[in-house]
């Protein structure tokens, strides 16, 4: 599957409930430069690692990657303005430990550590078998109270990990730019019609919101 395709089979179930006014006006807001930009809710290490991590996950091929529509941007202001205070503990949390294994693994500060360092260390995390997607999966749907205190680390560095794959997500495909350029854009929609596929209306591409 190209990531075309890809993006246009994510954007069907992401995004549409939780996409209010006060969410895209953060996206709409987020556009500073990476290098120049002073985060606001994340440290500098917690910036240097979310910027890689998003880059590793939606790169820029023939269409732009997560840094070109300011993903890690979006990601700080969501924690700022948008999520609960425990979320933000939870974040932090799992930023630390997943720091500080990272750090032990390669024996170099944070700062120090390459996109391509980053990109082994998160292939260690997901390509797992089923059996170990599905305890991971099920661990995540647990509160944290109720983890066993020998798991509670992998708990929380998944927890970041997944914290951050979907912000990136969600925030790529409702940006402005995937919305007019990529996915299907009608900024005055006309009449509704109902039971029509996806294929005859759009050419196969998800709506843009």
């Amino acid at each position: 599957m190209d990531r075309r395709t890809a993006l246009k089979n994510l954007t069907a179930g992401i995004g549409y409930a939780v996409a209010t006014p006060a969410i895209l006006n953060i996206l709409s807001s987020c556009t500073a430069k990476t290098e120049t930009w002073i985060p606001l809710f994340l440290s500098e290490d917690e910036k240097h690692m979310v910027t890689h991590l998003v880059d590793i996950m939606l790169p820029k091929t023939e269409l732009p990657g997560a840094l070109d529509v300011n993903i890690p941007q979006f990601i700080d202001l969501m924690f700022l303005d948008i999520e609960s205070e425990s979320n933000k503990k939870q974040f932090k949390k799992g930023a630390e430990l997943f720091s500080k294994k990272t750090i032990q693994d390669l024996n170099k500060p944070i700062s120090d550590v390459k996109k391509e360092d980053f990109s082994v260390i998160l292939n260690s995390y997901f390509d797992l078998s089923e059996a170990e997607s599905k305890k991971i999966i099920n661990q995540q749907k647990l509160n944290v109270k109720n983890v066993p205190e020998n798991e509670a680390e992998t708990y929380h560095i998944y927890k970041f990990l997944l914290t951050v794959r979907y912000y990136a997500i969600f925030g790529y495909c409702t940006s402005e730019e995937i919305g007019e350029s990529v996915l299907a854009y009608d900024p005055v929609p006309g009449v509704y019609q109902g039971c029509i596929s996806l294929e005859e209306t759009t050419n196969g591409r998800a709506w843009s919101l």
